[in-house]
């Protein structure tokens, strides 16, 4: 019988699941569209690979089995699975059209919505993925500034001018790599000793889990203004999330150019580029960006729902109060059990576990850890990526399940039993890193 959300479960049966991987392999490379939601990220064994229901912030997947999720799809789902607000009037669009042969109404309607709550939404253009917007925003300062080096910080997609500073490269033309450096958060000599006089833009996630220090996101903005180098936020985590207006509006800082998907329509795809006119108006005719699918209306539709019910509801208040009690019931729960190796770390509506064993294997804790809160009915990957679906009862169980799992790894430390306890393969690394992401500026 597939498990409910209980701390009596046994792990749970994953066959169907398996069959599905095994038809992937050799089909569908690396089996997964998402690296996060890809095999490599769950402990194998025990972990579901497929999910095929989602309704608030539960999920079910191939199997049956029942979880709370709090990947809650990599982000996109701010409000919960199946919301109805945002559904009813995806299907309303859908009785009228997904794309058509001219612009439609909503391209306008959501750009005014964009525009009275981005702070540098001067300008509004649309397109698909997280990726497609930073790339636009790469090229527009290229174009405004007549430069060609890209300075950057976080993580901003799979296009050639950030991925050749990851171990990802293979396929990226020397000339290409030649042009994208790297900086640490928080160091501002580090963006210091990286610039030079064709570095047409800086473009970094305002944050990610470590906090601004010594006001470093000011000095980074004046330095930018000082040099002539377009300053871009890459909000696809803080924006409509951290504030209605994001990062931008959190922190009082205008960029010149930011980007903005995952949050802003509740699962639908669509990523928004905003900016200040004088460097959007190249996207007139100067620089090229368009895509088919930039204006089509169910995502739209999705987008303009979503925004109307983060503001009229208070989202982000929401997810503050709710991240709360999880982050801070996390750290006392590893402080009352001495486990000073482990606590949680980020902003309340998106924080993290980190693990910190003496001579250990993080990535070993984490499967452990992992493993015992996806038995008792959590999908977890050490991140809590809060939605307005998750209730009170949900964070409640949730910290049952954390203490009953901290537990587990506490006495797997302290026998040294970390590997015998793990029943499945561990999950494996990815290139992105937390604080400074591990790429530091190359020599000149």
């Amino acid at each position: 019988m597939p498990n409910k959300i209980s701390l009596n479960n046994d792990y749970p049966e994953i066959k169907k699941s398996d069959e599905l991987y095994n038809r992937a392999v050799g089909l569908i490379p690396s089996v997964t569209q998402t690296l996060a939601k890809g095999p490599g990220q769950w402990v194998k064994g025990i972990a579901p690979k497929y999910l095929v229901k989602g309704k608030g912030s539960h999920v079910w997947d191939a199997d049956g089995n029942e979880y709370i999720d709090y990947m809650m799809g990599v982000g996109p789902l701010s409000l919960g699975y199946a919301y109805p607000k945002v559904d009813n009037a995806i299907k309303k669009q859908l009785e009228d059209g997904i794309t058509f042969s001219m612009m439609h109404p909503l391209e306008v309607e959501v750009a005014e919505m964009i525009h009275k709550i981005i702070p540098n939404a001067e300008a509004v253009r649309y397109s698909k993925t997280g990726a497609d917007a930073t790339s636009a925003a790469v090229r527009l300062a290229r174009a405004y500034t007549n430069k060609n080096k890209i300075l950057c910080c976080g993580y901003h997609g799979w296009h050639d001018w950030y991925i050749s500073v990851t171990a990802r490269n293979h396929g990226i033309p020397e000339a290409v790599q030649a042009i994208s450096y790297t900086f640490n958060y928080n160091d501002i000599d580090s963006v210091k000793n990286s610039i030079d006089d064709d570095v047409a833009a800086i473009i970094l996630e305002p944050v990610v889990f470590t906090e601004p220090k010594d006001n470093f996101l000011q000095k980074l903005a004046d330095l930018c203004n000082e040099k002539g180098i377009v300053l871009i936020f890459d909000e696809m985590w803080t924006g409509f999330r951290m504030a209605i207006g994001g990062a931008q509006e959190y922190f009082g800082i205008t960029p010149d150019l930011a980007t903005y998907s995952k949050a802003v329509a509740n699962g639908m795809p669509i990523s928004i580029l905003t900016g200040k006119r004088k460097i959007m108006d190249l996207a007139d005719e100067d620089i090229f960006f368009y895509t088919t699918f930039g204006g089509e209306a169910l995502s739209l539709a999705a987008t303009k729902a979503t925004i109307e019910e983060l503001i009229e509801k208070n989202v982000p208040q929401y997810l503050n109060t709710q991240g709360a009690k999880l982050k801070n019931g996390y750290n006392s729960i590893a402080q009352k059990l001495g486990m000073e190796y482990t606590n949680a770390i980020g902003y309340n509506w998106r924080s993290m576990a980190t693990f910190n064993v003496k001579g250990g294997d993080p990535l070993i804790q984490k499967s452990l850890m992992q493993q015992e809160m996806i038995k008792r009915g959590i999908l977890w990957q050490g991140f809590h990526n809060m939605s307005f679906s998750h209730s009170d009862a949900d964070v409640e169980y949730t910290l049952l399940a954390l203490e009953e799992s901290l537990n587990i790894l506490k006495k797997a430390v302290s026998e040294n039993k970390l590997k015998e306890m793990l029943k499945g393969e561990p999950v494996q690394p990815v290139f992105r890193k937390v604080d400074n992401f591990n790429m530091k500026p190359l020599r000149r």
